[in-house]
């Protein structure tokens, strides 16, 4: 474990913001004892911990139960904000008139699949697909049908999803290989300018990358922000720690931003802070830096 540099402790901290994979997990899934003596001494100093990642709702509660957080969730990078107490919705990030169609339309004639999210957790289900048998085109099929495997019971196909997008979606993706990802990104952004947040990452959890899609101007930081300066927490009383490119924004924006060990370099270069990685614990060393002379 790294020794975390008190000099640039930052000043008065009252909301940590934590990514999940990558971050929260290890590189085998896991919650570590560790870390959630890291939190719970995060906690019980009075600083608040709230959850920001590109999962779905469903699947980030188990790991806020862990946690023993409370605050809101910030999911599917910023798209969809719910209070896991009751799972009221918050907020939930709106696609402008046609974009959506446009969107899956694009996705469909590249050869890859569209996978709607949407905020139905009550009814059982979270994303729409067209079929549970992918594409398979582009370089795609093998990992969106290891996804869509995974979540067979959490899928309510929609055959004609191409014609009639489902109300009420807030975000989506499509996955591929690396290169045919960023390429898609890159078409999507030419076709609809300043209409969609994109970005391409890979998730640890399935194979391939995944190109995730969601209204303009939506990010995890936004959905931090709005929490935050509801309760009067200003973003400079805000540590954020991540390690992919969705959690840049908040890395940037916060009051003190810090980077995983294991971090994509451009989220090292961007924070204040790098600590040791997932893998070692790093949130031990969050935990030291934020208690640091308390």
């Amino acid at each position: 474990m790294s020794e975390p540099d008190v000099s640039h402790r930052p000043a008065r901290i009252r909301l940590l913001v934590l990514d999940v994979d990558g971050t929260v997990t290890n590189s085998s899934h896991e919650v570590t004892a560790a870390t959630r003596r890291a939190v719970h001494r995060i906690r019980a100093a009075g600083i608040g911990v709230m959850l920001a990642t590109g999962r779905r709702y469903r699947d980030t509660l188990p790991v806020a139960e862990l946690l023993g957080v409370e605050e809101p969730l910030v999911t599917a990078s910023g798209a969809l904000i719910k209070r896991p107490r009751d799972h009221a919705t918050l907020f939930r990030a709106e696609f402008g008139p046609g974009v959506l169609a446009g969107v899956v339309a694009s996705i469909i004639a590249a050869g890859h699949e569209p996978v709607l999210y949407s905020d139905s957790y009550a009814l059982g289900f979270d994303f729409h697909c067209r079929t549970m048998a992918a594409a398979g085109q582009g370089g795609g099929g093998q990992g969106i049908d290891d996804y869509l495997e995974r979540n067979r019971t959490l899928v309510n196909v929609v055959p004609d999803l191409h014609a009639a997008p489902p109300p009420g979606v807030f975000a989506g993706f499509t996955m591929g290989r690396h290169e045919t990802m960023l390429e898609l990104e890159a078409s999507l952004d030419r076709a609809f300018p300043g209409r969609l947040s994109l970005h391409t990452i890979r998730s640890p959890r399935y194979r391939d990358w995944m190109c995730e899609i969601a209204p303009a101007g939506v990010t995890k930081w936004t959905g931090v922000l709005s929490i935050a300066q509801a309760r009067g927490i200003a973003a400079a009383e805000i540590c954020a720690v991540g390690d992919d490119v969705n959690d840049l924004p908040m890395i940037r924006g916060a009051g003190h931003g810090i980077a995983m060990g294991n971090a994509r370099p451009e989220v090292r270069a961007a924070a204040d802070t790098v600590v040791a990685t997932h893998d070692e614990d790093g949130l031990a060393d969050v935990a030291d830096l934020l208690l640091a002379g308390g």
